[in-house]
């Protein structure tokens, strides 16, 4: 029997905007729990910090624009020497949902931007952050030294 898919780290789905123009903002921060979770998930030495400010905006053919800013304090092992190597992450990202058969691509605001699937009218704002996170991290953090 297959094992089932384990739940994210940092879960905070959210109800959609249903009409164009509906907008909603959400304040998420990850606690003690989650934050050592994702540490563990990105191999990160500790993550001190996470928390964001999310918007979401329904927009026409039922798409909705995930707006966000992310703040993060995290401790990295160096590449070379494997010291501690602490990092403070500031990133603002958008992603675009929508139902699969509005295509894989879509243009807007002048940019191709891709589509992620709509499931069940919720986003899971928490792990969008987090997946942010993880392409935010130094792929080959160093220490000073």
């Amino acid at each position: 029997m297959p094992k089932p898919p384990s739940a994210p780290e940092f879960a905070r789905a959210v109800d959609v905007p249903r009409a164009a123009g509906r907008q909603s903002t959400h304040a998420i921060a990850a606690n003690d729990h989650e934050r050592a979770a994702l540490a563990a998930r990105f191999a990160l030495l500790s993550l001190d910090r996470l928390e964001a400010e999310v918007q979401l905006e329904g927009l026409e053919g039922g798409l909705v624009r995930l707006t966000a800013s992310l703040k993060a304090e995290v401790v990295q092992s160096c590449v070379a020497t494997l010291e501690p190597v602490p990092s403070r992450i500031a990133e603002t990202f958008t992603l675009l949902y929508g139902a699969a058969e509005n295509g894989p691509d879509i243009v807007l605001d002048g940019e191709a931007e891709t589509i992620e699937p709509l499931d069940g009218g919720k986003i899971d704002i928490g792990e969008a952050v987090a997946q942010q996170l993880s392409l935010a991290l130094d792929p080959f953090p160093r220490a000073p030294e």
